[in-house]
């Protein structure tokens, strides 16, 4: 339906959506336009209708899916092709538009650097306050919050930043009295919430801020919770005409593919599907607590208890706390991510890091000095219960070889001792069977990965019979039988072509069989001209004709 599709357009413009690979045509099904126009990121495009239906039928979905984990009065959403820290960049520049002399964004810290360089990012002045520790929790220190507001003036803060989902001892801000505190000073609130919509108890807090104090939009990241490729966003709130304010700040168009990756996503599969995946995340959440406490125990060392973060989970890891110490800290990372454990952070004490100018003490830990070192684990969508036995086996190995001191066999991931050994990693015969990784769908079940005799029937991306013959392949049902499919010089098809004098000027080629020895010369045109027509055995009446002459 975009105009890029018409047989009869004719495209003068600048911006036509010509494209000129095959494949990156395939990839994007020929949506060119992208979404929006120049001055508002969810307006209709007149010459794209399919690209703009698209995206309206993406973000009506996704205000459903809103709706039903838990935020039930958002009023609006859209899709920014933007990841989470740039999204909220831009909702901080629309706030300017309403207070221009406002200089400051008040943050409770989280040890994220996208969190803080977005408030950069935007021209403002972060106001870091630091967080409370509650038990092995980290809490936001309401009061804190309020004495900075007061002293700095409410007309001078442009917002306060609060944060949901988070990596463990931190947990979700108090978000309701944050909104609270909002409300009661006028001061607009934005609330990160990247990952927060796999998780109910996220969603019932920002739900709960909105009904008792002030909220005006909150972040969400498209692929850590909906299983898509990194590149996109969700900007929700309660006001319509702020959220498509914050659209119309956007400038120019901006690229479809996250609209079209998310909404091929949710059909897929359906409310039904998408909240069974939350059920069974919030399950293995539990699951994952439950065996990672075992195992911290088996190694002498505790899961911190903090109740409050229904994603994260950390577990202490302790040590004579000296520079060696600090050094094989770094290398506990190291060794489980040689044995292709992903996602775990291990955070030491003392770290510092400089971030705009900004010096943070204690960096990774969301506080200067939290008390001890510790790793990190999520359970996040998408997990399989598999994943989790996986970790721990291999975290229950590493912890032995990290503790009992055997630490520099860990340099390299082929030099590892035990390293052929480890479960599902490479199982050398067949490279690609480790971890379910490329089970999908029989797409990749060649031994060595790329020796597909059947690569081609993978979900009709690849139906070429020699996968590139044809230049325009997606118009052609034979490849050899596409008109201008490469001009062959002999047709390509004719039977015994090499034995035809003259055959590439038949208008049949292809349809006569031996041209030049046929029965009937006669009726191929100009297939007289054969030198040695007249030995033909079968050329009826042609004895005569030559006696006669």
């Amino acid at each position: 339906m975009d105009s890029n599709n018409f047989p009869s357009n004719c495209g003068v413009g600048e911006r036509e959506a010509r494209i000129a690979s095959n494949l990156v045509r395939r990839r994007h099904y020929r949506f060119g336009h992208g979404i929006g126009r120049s001055g508002d990121l969810v307006a209709v495009q007149p010459k794209a209708a399919g690209s703009s239906i698209l995206m309206k039928l993406t973000n009506s979905l996704l205000l459903e899916v809103l709706r039903k984990t838990g935020v039930t009065s958002t009023a609006a959403c859209f899709v920014v092709p933007m990841a989470t820290g740039m999204t909220m960049t831009l909702c901080l520049l629309t706030i300017r538009q309403s207070r221009p002399h406002a200089k400051y964004v008040i943050w409770s810290r989280i040890d994220q650097k996208s969190c803080f360089k977005c408030i950069a990012t935007a021209g403002y002045t972060a106001v870091v306050i630091e967080n409370r520790r509650e038990g092995d929790e980290l809490r936001t220190n309401v009061e804190a919050m309020a004495e900075k507001l007061l002293e700095l003036g409410a007309e001078n803060v442009a917002c306060v930043l609060s944060t949901t989902s988070c990596f463990a001892p931190r947990v979700p801000d108090r978000l309701v009295e944050i909104a609270e505190l909002c409300k009661s000073n006028d001061v607009p609130h934005i609330v990160n919430n990247a990952y927060g919509v796999q998780a109910s108890k996220c969603m019932h807090l920002i739900q709960q801020a909105q009904r008792r104090g002030r909220v005006d939009v909150y972040v969400q990241s498209l692929d850590k919770n909906f299983l898509v490729p990194v590149g996109g966003a969700v900007v929700a709130g309660f006001d319509k005409e702020f959220v498509e304010q914050i659209g119309k700040t956007y400038p120019g168009r901006a690229s479809a593919t996250p609209s079209l990756d998310v909404f091929i996503t949710l059909l897929s599969l359906g409310c039904h599907g998408y909240l069974r995946l939350l059920a069974d995340r919030k399950q293995l959440c539990a699951y994952l607590k439950e065996e990672l406490a075992k195992c911290a125990g088996t190694h002498g060392e505790r899961l911190l208890h903090a109740p409050h973060n229904s994603i994260s989970m950390g577990m202490t890891v302790t040590g004579t706390g000296d520079g060696q110490f600090q050094k094989n800290l770094t290398k506990l990372g190291s060794m489980l991510f040689t044995r292709f454990v992903s996602g775990t952070r291990v955070v030491p004490e003392g770290d510092v890091k400089v971030i705009n100018g900004h010096r943070f003490e204690g960096w990774g830990s969301h506080t200067d000095a939290y008390g001890c070192a510790y790793m990190t684990a999520a359970a996040a969508v998408g997990m399989t219960r598999s994943d989790v036995d996986m970790f721990i086996r291999r975290l229950d190995k590493v912890l032995t070889k990290w503790k009992a001191g055997d630490v520099g066999k860990a340099g390299d991931a082929g030099k590892a001792e035990d390293a052929e050994k480890a479960e599902d990693a490479w199982n050398a015969g067949d490279a690609w069977k480790a971890g379910d990784a490329w089970k999908a769908g029989d797409a990749w079940k060649a031994e060595d990965a790329w020796k597909a005799r059947d690569a081609g029937k993978a979900g009709d991306a690849w139906k070429a019979g020699d996968a590139w013959k044809a230049e325009d392949d997606w118009k052609a049902r034979d490849a050899g039988k596409a008109e201008d499919a490469g001009k062959a010089g002999d047709a390509g098809k004719a039977e015994d072509a090499g034995k035809a004098g003259d055959a590439g000027k038949a208008e049949d080629a292809g349809k006569a069989e031996d041209a030049g020895k046929a029965g009937d010369a006669g009726k191929a045109e100009d297939a007289g001209k054969a030198e040695d027509a007249e030995k033909a055995n079968s050329a009826e009446g042609s004895s005569s004709v030559l006696s006669e002459a």
